[in-house]
Parts: structure tokens; sequence; C-alpha cells
């Protein structure tokens, strides 16, 4: 079976949904370069996207990614390291730079640079057979790119301990640490994701563009900087009809209730 990344969309009444999926199911949806080269090509004609509304990112079979292909890696030198993490960390961008929520689908081994990819999406949910680490320094390598996300996910401590033993985990302990936001039992994954993604349509499409920049301006800046531009993001919410509209709508439907 070839390797593969599919995007399926689902055009609803409030927008449209996107559901990525990485597909090499036979080697637990491992990352080599030419993957890397399918998920960077299905993620940037999604920024361009004025009806997308959410993402969801998944792997195909018992596993979401199951980290970084070693039979490409064992044959590296220097610079052959440098362009394939680079990519890696180019892609995690993209997910990041998305101007909609990424739900991460997390429904089995999630390792490695998979992990980095569940990190860099905005709200995890997991099944309670996943399995989760960061397992580089055992082949020799650190743990990079977007494992500096990991401390403000779950602490110090805890990165450090992830990262130093290489250790798997599970789900319930990702859950713990809070690494993922929802854990659910296997069954219930895909109920799980349509809550999400019902909830975040329901809402104001440029109210919640404009919350994920806000929040990822906050990442980035001093608290001061942070609060001036939600003052201006809130005063700017105003520039269209959608505070006006959504808020109508509100009192009519609590009139209605009496």
């Amino acid at each position: 079976m070839t390797a593969t990344v599919t995007t399926d969309f689902e055009d609803r009444a409030e927008g449209r949904v996107a559901r990525l999926t990485i597909d090499e199911e036979r080697r637990l949806n491992v990352l080599n370069s030419a993957q890397l080269e399918r998920l960077m090509a299905a993620l940037e004609p999604l920024a361009d996207d004025d009806d997308l509304r959410a993402v969801v990112l998944t792997g195909a079979g018992r596993s979401f990614i199951g980290g970084a292909d070693l039979n490409e890696l064992k044959d590296f030198d220097r610079e052959m390291a440098r362009g394939f993490i680079t990519r890696l960390h180019e892609v995690c961008a993209a997910i990041r730079a998305l101007p909609v929520p990424v739900i991460g689908r997390v429904n089995g081994f999630c390792l490695g640079g998979g992990l980095e990819v569940a990190a860099a999406c905005d709200m995890r949910v997991a099944c309670e057979s996943a399995v989760f680490g960061m397992p580089e320094v055992k082949v020799g390598l650190p743990s990079v790119i977007e494992a500096a996300l990991l401390p403000g996910l779950i602490g110090w401590g805890k990165t450090r301990e992830i990262l130093l033993t290489g250790e798997t985990f599970g789900a319930d302990e990702a859950r713990r640490i809070g690494f993922v936001e929802w854990l659910v039992v296997d069954a219930d994954l895909d109920a799980a994701v349509e809550s999400w993604v019902e909830s975040i349509c329901a809402n104001g499409p440029h109210a919640v563009r404009t919350q994920k920049a806000l929040i990822t301006t906050w990442e980035k800046s001093s608290l001061e900087a942070g609060i001036e531009a939600g003052v201006d993001s809130l005063a700017d919410a105003y520039l269209t009809d959608e505070p006006t509209r959504l808020m109508k709508a509100f009192f009519d439907q609590k009139g209605a209730k009496g």
C-alpha cells in the first residue's frame, strides 16, 4: 500500500470541515521526507480557505503518527538531518498557522515527531489505548523543534522527565499532565471529535479565527502587549456584523424561551 495523506471535506450549513489523515498504516504512519511533503501539500491550501471552520488531523488505523522513519534517518549525514528536521518543523508551523482550530485526533501511537505534530494542534483528544513518548534519546538524538512547546503544555519537570528518559506513557498519564484535553474510550473517539467540531462551528467564524490569532499573540508577547492586542481585536470585531447579528440571535432565543 502506498503511503498517502488524504484530505476529506465536509460542507455544513456553518461552513467547511477538513479531515486530514496520514495513511501508512502498515508502518504506523511514520514520517519520512516524502510523507512530509505530502502533508505540507495538504496543509497549504487550507490556509486560504475562507469557508473553513475546523481541521481534524489524525492517522489511519491504530496509530496517530509513530514518529520519524528511522529507516531514512539511519543513513543521514549532518546536512540531511538538518534538512529533514527543518521540514518537520515547517509542517508543525503550518499546522499552528492555520487560521482555524486544529483538533488532534490521537488514535494510537503518538511518538517522537508525531507527538510534536500533536503538540502543534490547538486541541487534542485521545482514546484510552493511545501511547505517547519522545524516544529520540534512545536512538542517539535529542528531541527538538516543537518539543519546545511542551513546557508550556505540561511544565518543565514533566518535559525533562519525558525527554531525558525517552520512556513511553499511556493516555491516562497524557491526560493527567495536560497534554491531551480529553480522554475517551476508543469507541467514543469520533463522537468526542464531533462534539468539539459542532461547538466550534456554532460560534462566530470571525470570532474563532480572531481568538486563535490572539492566543498565538499571547504566546509570543508580554502581558501588556497581549492585553493591548486583545483590546484591538475586540474593537475590530465590530468592523463586521458578527457581534450584532449573534447577540440579536441570542436575545431572540432568550425571549422565545420567555
